[in-house]
Order: C-alpha cells, then structure tokens, then sequence
C-alpha cells in the first residue's frame, strides 16, 4: 500500500477518483483502529470484570463512544482497567475522528489555497 500522504500546496488537485480511495483507505485505517479499541476493550473488561463476552462488547462501545459505564465494577483491577480504557478511549475518539476527517479537510483547504492562487 502507498504511504498515506497527501500532495503538497504547489502541487495539482488529486483526480476525485484518487481522492475517493484515499478517503477508503483512510477509512479502512479508522475502522482498523476502532476494531482494535472495541477488541482491547472487550478482552480487558471479560478477564478483569468477569463480564460476559456481550456484556464486555456493550461496555466496550460505550467507553469508546463516550457514554460511560454501564456494569457495575467491584474489583480494584476492573475499576483500574475501566479508567485507563477511559482515557485511552478518549484519545482514540478524537484521533480516529482527525483520521476520517483529515482527507477532506485537506482537500478542500488544497481548493481554497488554489483559488487564491489563480486571483
């Protein structure tokens, strides 16, 4: 796979076709990331939480979106794994969300640099 970089301000717009599968790829990466999170989460929540597998999903999900615990934890290790999770999910939130983003706000800054060039 090609580095994911994207082209410089004296250079040409991408074609939208490009553009279209620099956008997958990116998205692919974030999904990638998401997985592993959720993944991390569920694993850390059944061995240190004794929940369920579902049980550790749900929590999971909504650590990582940010709607907080659902299970009551009563172990020290489940209460600790569930705040460490929590700062990591919110580091993994917003840079997962600059990952999708990150393509086309640097598009449509490359069209604005553009246009004031041609002025």
């Amino acid at each position: 796979m090609e580095k994911m970089k994207l082209e410089h301000s004296n250079q040409h717009l991408l074609p939208f076709h490009l553009f279209v599968d620099r956008m997958f790829r990116y998205g692919l990466l974030s999904t990638s990331l998401v997985a592993f999170s959720l993944a991390l989460g569920m694993v850390g929540y059944h061995f240190f939480a004794g929940l369920s597998w579902l049980d550790s999903f749900y929590n999971a999900c909504m650590i990582l979106t940010g709607m907080g615990p659902v299970s009551v934890l009563t172990t020290s290790g489940a209460k600790l794994f569930s705040s460490f999770y929590a700062l990591y999910s919110g580091i993994a939130f917003l840079s997962i969300t600059a990952i999708i983003v990150a393509p086309l706000a640097h598009r449509v800054l490359h069209i604005l640099h553009l246009e004031k060039d041609e002025e």
